[in-house]
């Protein structure tokens, strides 16, 4: 997976995890001078909340997952603002990386990959703007991924990191990866969970 761009940021963290955090693009969400999406500067705010979320081990600009990957809807590292031709172009790198992963839960930050995310992975649909203040924190079910939008950490409030916390908690604490165990039609006694 390597675009035709000259520098770009790949994707970092658990290949089989279960949460998968989306950006917008390196200019806006950092990772141009580490590698690493949303290090540096962007991360500043969000891993500390990753972390208390327990989607972290270690916050820095080379953090430990939990069971996490980090990306971008477009992760070359553009001159100014990626244009619709440049997401469309990407696309088919996002795409194949989002289902190659397989997370069970996708974290759109900002207004452009929760917009993106909603569009095109779940059954809910977003024609409108998105209100980020109202999304921020909240899982949104559909068919398809479970998403819970992230409100992008530049814009932050007193109160957002731990609305994020909570929110990461309490969807761990629930079935968020929406397993059946079929094993109960199978002889024996051990479990054989699907999606």
């Amino acid at each position: 997976m390597r675009p035709s761009c000259d520098r770009y940021v790949p994707g970092y963290g658990d290949a089989n995890a279960d949460f998968h955090v989306i950006g917008d693009h390196p200019g806006v969400h950092g990772g141009v001078e580490t590698g690493i999406p949303f290090s540096g500067e962007a991360g500043a705010r969000l891993f500390p909340a990753l972390e208390d979320g327990e989607l972290l081990a270690e916050a820095g600009d080379e953090p430990t997952v939990n069971s996490t990957f980090l990306s971008y809807l477009h992760m070359c590292v553009p001159d100014g603002t990626p244009s619709a031709a440049d997401y469309t172009d990407m696309e088919r790198f996002f795409d194949a990386e989002l289902r190659a992963i397989a997370a069970h839960v996708l974290l759109p930050v900002g207004a452009v990959a929760t917009k993106h995310v909603l569009n095109n992975y779940t059954s809910v649909g977003w024609k409108t703007d998105v209100d980020m203040e109202t999304l921020h924190g909240k899982e949104l079910r559909g068919s398809g991924f479970l998403v819970l939008p992230i409100k992008d950490p530049a814009e932050w409030d007193d109160g957002d990191h731990d609305e994020l916390v909570a929110g990461l908690l309490e969807l761990q604490s629930t079935d968020f990866r929406r397993e059946s165990d079929l094993g109960r039609f199978m002889p024996g006694a051990d479990p054989y969970l699907v999606r």
